[in-house]
């Protein structure tokens, strides 16, 4: 995490302060914007495969709009208008996955009331995200297709969470390209970090999950098993499939010793 204020400058200052960042995820916190800031991302482990970078600006966002530089040349990420919606999550090519830079521009106020502009950040590789270019997209995990028994078995060994639920409703946000997936869990086999809780009283497992407005999820009945990834502190979509069907696909391959790990079936 890095953070700073623009009042720690010379007041008649034009230079921009820059800031390198070397981590692949992580949040940046701008206080009082003044002038610009630009940001370089560095990834100590940068790879060809780090080529999409996904920002989420905080439900505070305010005093500053995010360009990315291109060829010279900044284009608009997100405007200062644009940060008050905190579910936005604005995603575009990296050209250069070693390298990646963006300018803080802070708006003009007269005020000097407290301002704060941060974001989080993730440099994703691209087989994570759906699309190839777009200037703004969600994340996805699954590209809206059904996986394949492998990557089922796959899924299980490496998503950062796997449940069993159902679903209790789903809900659309045509604005921002996304669909929230609430789902009833009957079991929580493996999860990263808290994002299902149990609830006081009922002490139903509970949480939602996000995935793309263009994958048509529907509410239907029955029991799934939901994996996925999370991103920035959110649950994100990857297999679904019915649990039954995955039951058949998971003790076939234990059958045949091609299960990639052991899996808890009770």
């Amino acid at each position: 995490c890095c953070r700073g204020s623009g009042l720690s400058r010379e007041p008649r200052s034009r230079a921009v302060e820059q800031v390198h960042l070397r981590c692949t995820e992580g949040s940046l916190e701008w206080m009082y914007p003044a002038r610009a800031l630009r940001v370089v991302l560095e990834p100590n482990l940068a790879s060809a495969r780090h080529t999409t970078l996904c920002i989420k600006p905080a439900s505070d966002f305010q005093g500053a709009s995010i360009y990315v530089e291109r060829a010279g040349q900044l284009h608009l990420v997100l405007s200062e208008a644009e940060g008050a919606r905190p579910q936005l999550v604005s995603c575009f090519s990296a050209h250069s996955p070693q390298r990646v830079a963006l300018f803080l521009q802070a708006s003009p106020h007269r005020d000097i009331s407290r301002r704060t502009a941060s974001f989080q950040y993730e440099l994703l590789s691209n087989q994570s995200v759906a699309g190839s270019d777009s200037k703004k997209m969600a994340l996805a995990e699954a590209m809206c297709r059904p996986c394949d028994n492998m990557e089922l078995l796959m899924a299980i060994c490496s998503s950062d969470f796997v449940v069993k639920g159902s679903i209790r409703n789903v809900s659309h946000d045509p604005e921002n390209h996304m669909s929230q997936v609430d789902v009833s869990i009957q079991k929580v086999y493996r999860q990263k970090n808290q994002i299902f809780q149990q609830e006081k009283g009922s002490g139903e497992w509970r949480g939602p999950i996000w995935t793309l407005l263009q994958c048509k999820v529907k509410k239907g009945g029955g029991d799934f098993l939901f994996t996925g990834n999370e991103h920035f502190g959110e649950a994100w979509l990857g297999c679904a499939p019915r649990f039954k069907d995955f039951m058949l696909v998971y003790q076939a391959a234990r059958e045949r010793g091609a299960n990639p790990c052991e899996f808890e079936l009770n």
